[in-house]
């Protein structure tokens, strides 16, 4: 294409189809020397960067200076910028990477959303080299201010087995303090006296949800998580020999479960679905519950029961607290009963 000599020296144009428009337009370059080099920039376009040869004389100034890159200066300080960030192991990226390496950790989807509404775009963009102690200690006042201890603890728990993970897989060297987790007064066991148990069952009896009283109900007579009462399905009920099947549950392993007779009773009063395996089947075909949040919550209200106590993991605390107290349970057989992993809990 023919140079076109302008009034500047060492700015010159060569026409070109006009970008977004029809006919010509001017495209300016500069020539100048850098560290004893010849060095030809184009500057731009006449009519999309609006550039005039004043303007790219401006431009090529500026370039001679250092206040100015060129285009492919800009394009390769943009890939070496881009190199150098996907080659930091920020804690977020440390984070992804180990939720890819436990996919299978049952829990996981909840941890996910705590990292992303609690780390990800503060303390996550950093490496962990680059975390103070400080940054710890504001990210738990913060929360311990807005009344969240326990998230506080949870937060920095994921917070410390990132940089754990990390530091094991030799993609990160240790950090050079402790991330201290706030301590907790987790060992009170929620628990119902014989009143409130009696005020429960008869508001269960009359609630009009009896799909959210049966599943507190089992909750009650089996001591079973939430999430194993919603996933039952009626072929892990063996009515003969007088066993629940737990698949897949939180510690891990199928467990199976003595079938006491209030559990079957309730069993018993369920009106089987055919269309469905599950016994407290979703609204979609295939899919099981997954909530009755406000009827748990309306049911607990009724019967009066403390503002702390937890519907469903409630229950189960109640369902413990009883066999423990009765004298006719040991530890060890709670433990299974509740399949607990170790009988610490």
């Amino acid at each position: 294409m023919k140079r076109f000599k302008t009034e500047y020296p060492g700015i010159f144009y060569r026409e070109t189809k006009r970008t977004g428009g029809k006919g010509v337009e001017k495209v300016y370059y500069a020539v100048y020397k850098k560290d004893g080099k010849v060095v030809e920039a184009k500057l731009g376009r006449q009519y999309k960067d609006d550039l005039t040869p004043a303007r790219a004389n401006q431009k090529r100034t500026a370039l001679i200076e250092g206040r100015e890159q060129t285009p492919k200066e800009k394009r390769e300080a943009e890939r070496a910028a881009k190199s150098v960030e996907e080659s930091r192991w920020t804690i977020a990226k440390l984070w992804d990477e180990y939720c890819v390496v436990n996919s299978e950790n049952k829990v996981l989807s909840h941890e996910k959303r705590k990292f992303d509404v609690h780390l990800r775009d503060t303390i996550g963009k950093k490496e962990p080299t680059e975390l103070l102690p400080l940054d710890v200690d504001r990210l738990r006042i913060a929360l311990q201010k807005k009344g969240k201890r326990t998230t506080a603890a949870r937060i920095l728990e994921l917070l410390r087995r990132t940089i754990s993970f990390g530091v094991k897989k030799g993609l990160i060297s240790p950090i050079p303090f402790k991330i201290e987790i706030p301590r907790l007064n987790n060992q009170t066991t929620e628990d119902l006296n014989q009143t409130q148990l009696k005020n429960l069952i008869s508001v269960l009896n009359a609630d009009k949800d009896q799909i959210a009283a049966n599943v507190m109900r089992l909750a009650l007579f089996t001591g079973m998580r939430r999430s194993e009462i919603f996933k039952l399905k009626w072929s892990d009920i063996d009515f003969e020999k007088g066993f629940i099947k737990i698949v897949d549950p939180k510690g891990g392993r199928d467990q199976s479960i003595p079938l006491n007779e209030s559990a079957k009773s309730v069993f018993q009063g369920i009106d089987k679905n055919t269309d469905t395996p599950f016994v407290f089947p979703g609204r979609k075909k295939d899919t099981h519950l997954t909530d009755c949040r406000e009827s748990f919550k309306r049911i607990a209200k009724n019967a009066n029961l403390p503002d702390t106590f937890r519907p469903l993991h409630g229950l189960r605390h109640v369902y413990a607290s009883m066999l423990a107290s009765s004298g006719k349970v040991d530890m060890y057989t709670l433990q299974k009963l509740l399949t607990h992993k170790s009988p610490v809990m």
